[in-house]
């Protein structure tokens, strides 16, 4: 059978891993085994269920560093930063097997003459979740732990390039026993997923990546009336405004702009300054980025690592270059760096940006800034709110109130003050426009999928 999912180190360029796609026998049997779970759970006590959540925290606490390396050998992520990746889940897994069973019980409501019901938060179904490869463990646990919690079973189709990744969460996941069919990792085709969600037995997709991915899926889900939510692309905007600590700002933005090599979702692409400071800020920014070091991302001391792959150095390349060809200024020359064997992009930061330009609300998935200096606060909003995206954005102020006032004019899913936006498992995390719709984490990312029952009396 051909080998379908294969994993190339971004460093070396090495394949690591191969492995074929699954068969149809094996899709069979992962749906008959999930509803099987998902029927067996109905009743069963949720803080058992917590219980198992906490043992897969004791697994993963204890193979961090082995998971860390996964990541890091798989989709170039810095050594450090996939560490960080798996602390992550643990939050996210302790959050909801503590808090969790409490947000599940039934919710009163009046009605009439003073009639009682109670809104009871049941599981759907299986829940399909598609995942990318830029953050390969916690994309799969934010879907994951609330629903297990909840009594969905989970099957992820994962990206191919981190398919080392998916199979140690699978490991894990039997190995903390949370029940046979309550978490499968498949290596789908394309046609497959398009079988699973035409089987009446799937209720749910979740879905992180890029707005193209994320249309194609939804309709195909509408067309089966399956309840899904979309994570996907971003532009994010970080807004500075004429009283803000610039130097913490400038230093913010390098730090979440070049996080995962520049490749996040809500990284700050679009730096949009106040006149006065736009000097400051700029020169700042060039300092920042002098002091990169690029290489192995295992190495502690490697600031900056490879693109995650050749498609995406070729993409970000040609990006770069449409932008540069219609009118766009380099102030920070980058790009592809040839004296070095893996994908690597040095940062490039660009200004001149016009509405004309084919690349104006594109997203820049890897090392690029993007800068515009507005005359006034105006204008600052109008630039961000420009844009096909909105997902999450930052503004930064020493007026905490009015600094809230901008973020509450801002079309986006969150907006983070004097911090960049970052993932917090207390915080609903989604996105408007083409950033898609629902949302993940908190309380809402546990009743994303679960059947609100309202019985009345």
């Amino acid at each position: 059978m051909m080998m379908a999912y294969t994993v190339t180190n971004p460093y070396t360029k090495e394949v690591i891993a191969s492995y074929e796609v699954a068969s149809q026998a094996e899709v069979d049997q992962a749906l008959q085994r999930a509803q099987a779970y998902y029927l067996a759970t109905k009743g069963q006590p949720v803080e058992k269920r917590a219980q198992k959540l906490l043992k897969l925290v004791d697994l993963m606490e204890e193979r961090k560093e082995q998971l860390a390396k996964i990541a890091s050998l798989s989709m170039g992520k810095l050594i450090g930063q996939a560490r960080s990746e798996v602390d992550l889940c643990l939050e996210i897994l302790r959050y909801y097997a503590a808090r969790g069973p409490q947000m599940l019980r039934a919710k009163p409501y009046l009605y009439g003459a003073r009639q009682e019901a109670f809104l009871h938060y049941e599981a759907s179904g299986i829940v399909l979740a598609v995942e990318p490869w830029n953050f390969p463990y916690s994309q799969v646990i934010r879907v994951l732990a609330p629903n297990y919690l909840l009594g969905n079973p989970v099957i992820l189709k994962h990206a191919g390039q981190v398919a080392t990744c998916a199979r140690a969460l699978e490991e894990l996941a039997v190995e903390a026993d949370l029940g046979t069919g309550a978490f499968k990792n498949l290596f789908l085709s394309y046609q497959q997923v398009d079988n699973l969600l035409a089987d009446c037995r799937v209720s749910g997709l979740a879905v992180t990546g890029s707005s193209q991915v994320g249309k194609m899926l939804a309709g195909k889900a509408a067309a089966n009336l399956v309840k899904l939510s979309l994570e996907l692309g971003g532009n994010d905007a970080f807004l500075v405004l004429a009283d803000a600590d610039v130097k913490k700002a400038a230093h913010d933005a390098v730090k979440a702009r070049l996080r995962n090599s520049g490749q996040v979702c809500t990284a700050p692409k679009r730096l949009i300054l106040a006149k006065e400071i736009a000097t400051e800020f700029c020169d700042l920014l060039k300092k920042e980025l002098a002091q990169l070091k690029l290489g192995n991302p295992l190495d502690e001391a490697t600031t900056l690592a490879p693109l995650a792959s050749e498609a995406a150095l070729t993409n970000l390349t040609k990006q770069v270059t449409a932008a540069c060809e219609n009118g766009a200024q380099v102030l920070v020359e980058g790009g592809p760096v040839a004296e070095m064997a893996g994908y690597f992009f040095k940062p490039v930061v660009l200004r001149g940006l016009t509405p004309d330009n084919p690349m104006y609300d594109q997203e820049f998935f890897g090392p690029v800034f993007q800068i515009y200096q507005a005359q006034d606060e105006a204008e600052m909003v109008t630039i961000a709110n420009e844009s096909q995206y909105g997902l999450a954005g930052a503004v930064y102020s020493q007026d905490k109130v009015h600094a809230d006032e901008l973020a509450q004019k801002l079309s986006t899913g969150q907006v983070f003050i004097n911090q960049p936006a970052t993932s917090h498992p207390e915080l609903p995390f989604g996105g408007v426009k083409n950033s898609g719709y629902g949302r993940e984490l908190s309380d809402l990312g546990l009743y994303e999928f679960a059947n609100c029952k309202i019985i009345a009396w």
